[in-house]
């Protein structure tokens, strides 16, 4: 079922391509939905069959690829990828349906989602360090072509500027896989067989600093964040809601796989610099947010500050604080996907998002009164008013960092206070007061145009209200992934002496 994820996607990629015009031209987004939506029903299958209490890899799918480079085909799942693997394929099926009708090059466009889909399902079951940065290297790919070719009036420049900081992201990645296993003694990259233990504190420690840099700009972390705004303002709004909803969270996801796993010693070493660093990213996304007058640049530099608190979570591994990284990643994943949604509805009838032009667009005669409301409600739960999953999320990190790091946790909520700041400003001037002369008797929305951010809204207050039904999955891996850690990394740093003194009579 796990290699269905993978190849279902890229049979769905093919058939696309080879169908002839009259057939694709009847109902274009009708096969990619097909297939998007079947990978989707999959993923659920899988959740349904999930064991939680079990905390070692489920499904798993394993045989020998290539001998001599120590390559496995080697998929599996636990409580940490199930839920992303479900948003990736939730987001996927919005991002197609939500696509242009009329859009350019369909054939091309639809095919590049797919593999697109395909390359992030592979990244989250890979259980082999090749086969990881294979599919993570695959994903880039689509997601250039999806820019650069479908993107605003600077689509080269961001789709270029991406291309490289995706690029150095990779060799620095590979570099670091490498190291792992080659000084560790390692025969192969798989996952179970990796015995990092033998490594000195100082080798882990720049073999953790290539992962940390190599992921910081995927997720992305001060200052290796600038790729990010501009990849968002000129990408279409489906590039968007994926690239803010999924592809970020492969970087937090492999900080926690590869980087907090492998390398316990180093990352206990580094937790202190690693939680002033999610500080920094927190406070600077939001401040950098307050400054915009670009509704869609200010929800990318939301993002940069949101991903900081996963880092803050993981810098303290803590079992509280590991559950809300990944409740937090899947939080993140529906609201900014929910406001990018908002925010392309709102630029596709008004022809702007600029905050001096559109104001009043709550107004129930002539402006957008359901959008409005579903962008109130989106950004009260990425502020994290209760009831709302960004609320529980952020309160399960916080609560849990607080023992650990309390100063940092403490600057880290006064981001959110912040974050209600900036979003308070995007919606006091372009949802109330009189409406704009610019945007006068706006087109009508319809309900299939607003139905994805629907789903997405009753997903967040759904998840708000009865949290359990997420942290189910993933409570039980994420308590044993701390506990090893912590384990590993007290035998590694605590030496026993040798010759214990005799106590004195």
């Amino acid at each position: 079922m796990l290699s269905a994820l993978i190849f279902l996607p890229l049979l769905g990629a093919a058939l696309i391509a080879l169908l002839p015009s009259g057939v694709f031209a009847k109902s274009p987004r009708g096969i990619p939905l097909f297939f998007g939506i079947i990978s989707l029903l999959l993923t659920l299958v899988l959740a349904i069959q999930f064991n939680p209490s079990e905390v070692s890899q489920q499904f798993a799918e394993s045989f020998a690829w290539i001998d001599a480079l120590g390559l496995n085909y080697h998929l599996g799942i636990d409580g940490l990828s199930l839920p992303l693997l479900i948003l990736n394929g939730l987001l996927t099926c919005i991002a197609i349906y939500s696509s242009d009708k009329a859009i350019g090059r369909p054939r091309l466009y639809y095919s590049l989602l797919l593999l697109l889909n395909a390359g992030v399902a592979g990244a989250f079951v890979a259980q082999d360090l090749l086969l990881f940065f294979l599919f993570y290297e695959i994903e880039l790919i689509p997601l250039y072509l999806l820019i650069a070719i479908w993107g605003g009036e600077r689509r080269g420049y961001a789709a270029t500027k991406f291309l490289i900081y995706t690029a150095v992201s990779g060799i620095l990645i590979l570099a670091s896989f490498l190291g792992l296993v080659w000084l560790s003694g390692g025969k192969s990259f798989a996952l179970s067989t990796l015995n990092t233990s033998s490594l000195s504190l100082e080798v882990q420690i720049v073999l953790l600093l290539g992962l940390l840099i190599g992921f910081g700009i995927k997720i992305p972390l001060v200052p290796f964040h600038t790729w990010l705004p501009d990849a968002h303002v000129e990408a279409s709004t489906p590039i968007s809601v994926l690239l803010a909803g999924v592809l970020l969270k492969l970087g937090t996801y492999g900080l926690l796989r590869f980087g907090m796993n492998l390398l316990p010693e180093a990352w206990s070493y580094a937790a202190p610099f690693l939680a002033t660093w999610a500080v920094v990213s927190v406070l600077f996304g939001a401040s950098c947010a307050i400054a915009q007058k670009d509704m869609k640049k200010m929800v990318a530099y939301s993002s940069i500050g949101h991903m900081g608190y996963i880092l803050l979570g993981a810098a303290a591994a803590t079992p509280l604080s590991l559950l809300g990284t990944v409740m937090q990643m899947v939080s993140h994943g529906l609201i900014s996907a929910m406001l990018f949604l908002l925010v392309g509805i709102v630029y596709k009838k008004a022809g702007s998002r600029d905050l001096d032009i559109i104001r009043g667009l709550l107004n129930p005669e002539r402006g957008m009164p359901v959008i409005g409301s579903l962008m109130v409600l989106a950004v009260m739960a990425s502020a994290g008013i209760p009831g709302l999953i960004g609320f529980i999320a952020e309160f399960i990190v916080f609560r849990g960092s607080f023992s650990t790091f309390p100063v940092q946790t403490l600057l880290c909520m006064a981001g959110t206070g912040l974050t209600a700041v900036y979003f308070l400003l995007l919606t006091n001037r372009a949802f109330f007061g009189r409406l704009s002369p610019q945007v006068i008797n706006l087109p009508r929305v319809s309900w299939a145009e607003r139905s994805p951010a629907v789903i997405l809204a009753l997903l967040i207050v759904l998840f708000g209200i009865q949290p359990s039904w997420l942290a189910r999955w993933t409570e039980p891996t994420t308590t044993a992934m701390v506990s090893t850690h912590n384990a590993v990394a007290t035998v590694s740093l605590v030496k026993p002496k040798e010759n214990p003194p005799t106590p004195k009579p």
